[in-house]
């Protein structure tokens, strides 16, 4: 391939062309001959390309944090040679990491494209995905070389403190909500591999409709109920929060360390302050660039900029919420916003 012609069709920037050229170096190295050509269906500002080997592909990807990619790289070759839920490590290059390709439709794309049924068996997958990725986890005893996530008192004091930016803003929060105990609750002890960033958009479906999890650029240790909130509240995600609720408690793993009602009521918890850090990045997202459709919000990854958007991660964290006393007195809050969200959904 032609990589200056490439580069120059797509009219990228200096930075831009400067790492595709690097990717394109290091799979030459490492694929020969059979590299044809390499593509970027996340637009060239991404870190991640695709790259053609006559008819099959694989996916690579290079971040600026060197420490992450070869943290990623270790996660796949430890779990993804016998994990068929996560991609396999095909190689490392410097900074430039091969592995196989997930899939090319995307998770967020086929839930938003689909009807009720196909998304319900859908999310099924990408739930059982995660349970078999953390009891494989468990099985290499990945908790003895990956490095903890969220474990410092001031990560968890950020969190909890999210819900006074909110009050700033207008919103009331209930009588009786203790912070203190909310932070000894998130506090908790990095037991679990988790893979961390799991929007819809870091899962894919193949053309046999396998899906797989990938981006373990973050992955680490915490508690591992995180991983299933990531997906939750997400905001472009289409099933409601009771739906998710039963869901994510039938697959339960009973090899999971723990009850699992303790571990249902973490989850819940966490949760609601996931959804709360997701509905204070749209605001501030929103603020900068204003709402966009959700055919653009989907296709691109991006943050959800949809006032319906906005209002699911509203309707997550009042479910959640309600199911502890420790976050019942937020629920007000939640209910506040949305009703000031609803007649921006209805214009829309």
């Amino acid at each position: 391939m032609d990589i200056e012609a490439t580069i120059a069709d797509m009219d990228m920037d200096k930075e831009d062309a400067a790492r595709f050229r690097r990717v394109h170096a290091a799979a030459r190295d490492l694929f020969g001959d059979r590299l044809t050509r390499i593509s970027t269906p996340g637009g060239s500002y991404r870190a991640s390309y695709r790259v053609h080997l006559g008819d099959v592909t694989a996916i690579a990807s290079c971040r600026d944090n060197f420490r992450r990619t070869h943290i990623e790289a270790f996660a796949l070759r430890k779990l993804g040679a016998t994990c068929d839920a996560m991609p396999r490590c095909l190689g490392l290059t410097d900074d430039v990491l091969f592995q196989s390709d997930a899939g090319q439709r995307r998770l967020n794309v086929a839930m938003f494209e689909e009807g009720d049924a196909a998304r319900q068996q859908i999310a099924a997958k990408a739930v059982e995905g995660l349970f078999t990725i953390h009891r494989d986890a468990r099985a290499a005893e990945l908790h003895k070389y990956m490095p903890p996530l969220g474990s410092t008192k001031a990560w968890v004091t950020r969190v909890v403190n999210a819900v006074r930016k909110l009050e700033k803003q207008g919103a009331k929060i209930g009588k009786g909500f203790n912070r203190f105990e909310v932070f000894d609750a998130l506090m908790v002890a990095p037991r679990q591999f988790v893979k961390w960033d799991c929007r819809s958009g870091n899962a894919a479906l193949d053309d046999a409709g396998k899906l797989r999890w990938f981006d373990f650029e973050y992955c680490g240790l915490r508690h591992g109920a995180e991983d299933f909130a990531w997906l939750i509240a997400d905001e472009s995600w289409p099933l409601d929060a009771p739906t998710m609720f039963d869901m994510v408690r039938d697959a339960y793993d009973p090899d999971t360390p723990g009850s699992r009602e303790d571990w249902l009521n973490y989850l819940s918890i966490y949760t609601v302050f996931h959804a709360l850090q997701r509905l204070q990045l749209m605001q501030s997202e929103v603020a900068k660039r204003g709402w966009k459709s959700k055919r653009k919000v989907v296709a691109r990854d991006d943050v959800g900029l949809h006032p319906d958007f906005a209002l699911q991660l509203c309707n997550v964290a009042m479910f959640f919420a309600d199911r502890s006393r420790l976050t019942a007195p937020l629920v007000p809050m939640f209910d506040e916003v949305a009703r000031e969200l609803a007649p921006l959904a209805d214009a829309a």
